[in-house]
């Protein structure tokens, strides 16, 4: 190899090495730069036997960020990422959050809003359903809601609840009609570190028609089943997410999340 075919060869690798990082940044995926939301365990406030509707602060919660994930132009917290993030903290244990906390758990989310809400039960069959989403770079309420209807109503009240809370925030609107709702709702913006990355897929609401009793009861048997989970009860958690599904055939929340801890105890 000539000199002139040696400066020529080490010419052209240089070249390469300094074009390598435009061309990284050129095939680099763009920023997300959708709007987070995360959604706190809503507050229980129901009236005469309190405790026996604790476990739906977790169910509600968890299927407003279904409702929620139905809008691929936003990212949505999931509740698994929530739950790890509140025993991080210590915080699982805790029945209600301040507004300090919630925007400090925001941040570590990497979330732009977050929705507190509580619930209300009457022993009428009444329900009402609070949120009120909070701007965490700013600290300010941004937008606050009420639902309210029988308590069997309760899945048609989340998906109200998750249409005005999409409107009030003046979020991106839905791109498409969503297909029939499936109770799961995929939205993975829940990497290690709290900074979201992933899309959010999703449905719209089932009917209540597709359940098999009364709505309001298949809702308390998943919220029992989350809490169960949470608590490290396997066994428990399984036998009612089998109950879930024997009345709520729809819900692939509960099929995935039982098949996992089937999976897992096999």
């Amino acid at each position: 190899m000539t000199p002139r075919s040696s400066r020529a060869l080490g010419l052209g690798a240089a070249l390469l090495l300094a074009a390598a990082p435009a061309l990284r940044a050129q095939n680099a995926p763009a920023p997300d730069r959708r709007p987070t939301i995360a959604v706190l365990y809503f507050n229980n406030g129901a009236i005469g036997r309190a405790a026996d509707f604790e476990a739906l602060s977790k169910g509600i919660a968890d299927l407003l960020i279904t409702d929620l994930s139905a809008n691929p132009n936003i990212r949505v917290v999931e509740r698994d990422r929530l739950q790890q993030l509140l025993e991080e903290q210590d915080l699982s244990q805790t029945n209600r959050i301040d507004d300090a906390t919630a925007l400090r758990l925001g941040k570590v989310l990497g979330a732009h809003h977050i929705i507190k809400g509580g619930f209300v039960v009457d022993p009428k069959g009444r329900m009402r359903l609070d949120a009120h989403a909070v701007n965490v770079e700013t600290t300010k309420v941004d937008y606050v809601e009420t639902v309210s209807g029988k308590s069997d109503d309760v899945l048609d009240l989340i998906s109200q609840l998750s249409t005005k809370l999409n409107q009030g925030l003046h979020l991106p609107e839905l791109s498409a009609a969503p297909g029939p709702r499936d109770g799961a709702g995929s939205s993975d913006a829940r990497p290690s570190d709290g900074a979201p990355s992933g899309a959010s897929g999703g449905g719209k609401q089932v009917a209540s028609s597709n359940i098999k009793g009364s709505p309001f009861q298949a809702v308390m048997l998943y919220s029992r089943a989350l809490a169960a989970e949470d608590q490290g009860k396997t066994a428990e958690a399984v036998e009612l997410y089998k109950k879930t599904l024997a009345v709520f055939p729809d819900n692939e929340k509960a099929k995935a999340r039982l098949a996992k801890l089937e999976g897992g105890s096999e």
